[in-house]
């Protein structure tokens, strides 16, 4: 119950006057969820995607009153959405001053509040703990102790008390008592040793906790989070049986599901610095392929699924986009630019950073499983500006494609420079017969700088579907005529990339 003239209230007897009720913290976040959804308040801020999915099944759970466990892969915002929780406790919450387990005035469980109201009466002084100091975080890892979580027998608090071990007063309680009446979160739970488990089980069930072989009975009053990835259950560890049995909602998370919903999250996560958003336009056209890259990696075959592919890298991705402009920029002293295509391999090192390969994949390598992504983010998006190249190839006659196509059959080829000026890409790319009048008649309604983006990514889209092409040679990608670069059988080499990139 909280009280909004609460810093008037300094004693037991001011608190008992002002008409406070105790309660416990689940049916504290179950009343002001109800009032938070009677208002039709955001609950939530800052994800998107779980509206229909994750956000409901959380709420039914908080309503039930229940121990909550999210379940999901890396990336998918389970801890944010623990942060989260505190939003529902009350702004502050009395306890007895001066209590290491944040003893409720009215119903104090530890020895220390239960003497000194004992001693003090309705005299005994209350403080007021704002809630963003409920919530208490853990990352399990192995070297986690009982000590650390539960707690141990101080030997020195008894030597100078003079007390016996079984004494509550000589214990130096863990993280857990010392968050009486908070949340509690403990990230990746199935790395917590098993016996540790058997003791959060037992302070679940029983509600007591032993320590050294001492049982004390602490009623604690605590709302467990715990997050788990579904690849911990065999790679690295388990959830024991009857704590996963005392976990009341288990709650799935999940990956975007759309690039809409992907690039929401991206823009709104990614730390841009304003001079990047003053000086670079980054069309729409790149901000899907670089949400189109996370999508299929998490279908790639070279990539380990069990693992997944956190949105941590397009939020990456999109940062080093901006940063791969950035440079070219400022080599060329220009004042603004406009992304394009060839920036993307400036993504790369989000790429390979992020994923786990499966054994095909360390084999063919993570530079090469990179091009990989980038090639197929950008063959899944070339349909939707331009006529789908595999309906035409045998309607010559139609294929709004042969000016480009015959104009490198004659000989020609195209060198796009990594860092070109924009005055010579924009040249280099007018020369070729053909590709300004197909982006005119298919994207007409297009901004001039578009246009440029989408000549560039023309070319990009009739490599990937066998029309052109494409090899990269140092700090520059080669585009000519696929039944001549056949007869040559160059190789394609991206390690003289690469270093250009670096």
């Amino acid at each position: 119950m909280y009280l909004k003239n609460h810093e008037k209230i300094k004693t037991i007897a001011d608190l008992k006057k002002s008409g406070y009720q105790t309660r416990s913290i689940k049916d504290e976040l179950r009343e002001n969820l109800i009032q938070k959804l009677g208002e039709k308040e955001p609950l939530f801020q800052g994800i998107i995607g779980y509206e229909e999915t994750v956000i409901p099944e959380l709420e039914r759970a908080v309503l039930s009153r229940h121990n909550i466990i999210f379940l999901g892969l890396r990336g998918q915002a389970k801890t944010r959405m623990a942060r989260l929780m505190d939003n529902l406790l009350d702004p502050y919450m009395p306890v007895v001053a001066g209590s290491e387990l944040n003893d409720d005035p009215l119903h104090p469980i530890s020895k220390y509040a239960k003497d000194v109201i004992a001693e003090k009466g309705d005299d005994t002084p209350i403080e007021w703990i704002h809630r963003s100091a409920r919530y208490t975080e853990k990352l399990a890892t192995p070297d986690v102790t009982v000590a650390d979580l539960i707690g141990d027998v101080d030997p020195i608090k008894a030597a100078a008390l003079k007390l016996p071990y079984s004494d509550e007063r000589v214990i130096h309680f863990g993280l857990i008592p010392r968050s009486n009446r908070c949340i509690f979160v403990i990230n990746e739970l199935p790395d917590l040793q098993a016996r540790i488990q058997v003791a959060l089980f037992n302070i679940l069930q029983e509600e007591d906790i032993q320590i050294r072989g001492f049982r004390l009975r602490l009623p604690l009053d605590i709302q467990f989070i715990f997050t788990a990835n579904p690849e911990d259950y065999t790679n690295r560890g388990s959830i024991v049986t009857p704590l996963k049995d005392r976990i009341d909602s288990q709650i799935l998370t999940h990956y975007p599901k759309s690039i809409k919903v992907s690039r929401i999250i991206t823009e709104q996560e990614a730390q841009i610095p304003s001079v990047q958003k003053e000086k670079i336009c980054i069309p729409d056209l790149l901000k899907d392929l670089v949400e189109e890259i996370s999508f299929q990696a998490r279908e790639s075959e070279y990539i380990d699924a069990n693992s997944g592919v956190s949105a941590r890298l397009t939020i990456s991705a999109f940062e080093n986009l901006h940063s791969a402009a950035e440079r070219r920029l400022l080599l060329n002293k220009e004042k603004q630019t406009t992304a394009r295509i060839l920036d993307l391999y400036g993504v790369i090192p989000s790429i390979t950073g992020k994923v786990e390969l499966v054994y095909e994949g360390e084999q063919e390598g993570p530079l090469k499983i990179a091009h990989i992504l980038i090639n197929k983010a950008i063959r899944a998006h070339f349909k939707k500006y331009f006529p789908n190249p595999e309906r035409i190839k045998k309607d010559e006659l139609r294929n709004p494609y042969n000016d480009i196509i015959n104009w490198f059959s004659s000989g020609k080829s195209l060198d796009l420079k990594l860092n070109a000026p924009d005055r010579e890409f924009k040249e280099n790319l007018e020369s070729i017969s053909g590709l300004k009048e197909l982006v005119k008649k298919y994207q007409a309604e297009a901004s001039e700088e578009e246009k440029k983006l989408f000549m560039e990514f023309a070319l990009f889209g009739l490599a990937e579907y066998s029309f052109l092409s494409k090899t990269a040679q140092d700090s520059r990608l080669h585009f000519r005529d696929m039944l001549s670069s056949m007869l040559d059988k160059e190789d394609d080499n991206y390690s003289s990339f690469e270093e250009d990139l670096y």
